[in-house]
């Protein structure tokens, strides 16, 4: 069944970690593993201090090439009657340290929710998707949720 929009947003909210769908200037498409943080229709992505091949990364240069990106947080079970995906489809744009509030604020959401990032602060730059469509899936609306 699907979800509405309020209830997909609140199912990608508790989830622990999403995949970031972005595409580049040819339309190649790149996924990766993210951790995240939501504040009403935005979605907080830092850019951590984990090792990286390099600090020229894929998503960012995607971001500037084509800014609509997706992000997908899902739940698989075998019981597949526990399964269910959140899907936020949106504008991104890349914030650095220097922007004030408008990086203190998802940083401590995002440090609210990772402890690792209160001992090994994100020094950006940090992706911001302003979300335009919350929607998502369930095989049925009985499904336990964990926050």
């Amino acid at each position: 069944m699907n979800l509405d929009p309020a209830e997909s947003r609140h199912r990608f909210a508790t989830e622990r970690v999403a995949r970031l769908a972005t595409v580049d200037a040819s339309g190649a498409p790149h996924l990766v593993p993210v951790t995240f943080a939501v504040d009403g229709d935005s979605v907080y992505i830092a850019i951590d201090s984990k090792p990286k091949r390099s600090a020229d990364l894929k998503r960012l240069r995607n971001i500037a090439e084509n800014p609509n990106v997706a992000l997908l947080a899902d739940v698989y079970d075998d019981d597949w009657s526990q399964l269910w995906w959140a899907r936020a489809d949106g504008t991104a744009s890349v914030i650095t340290a220097d922007a004030g509030a408008d990086w203190l604020t998802p940083l401590g959401l995002l440090q609210e929710r990772y402890p690792q990032y209160v001992a090994d602060v994100p020094r950006g730059p940090m992706i911001r998707v302003s979300v335009t469509r919350w929607s998502g899936w369930t095989f049925t609306d009985d499904v336990k949720l964990l926050a």
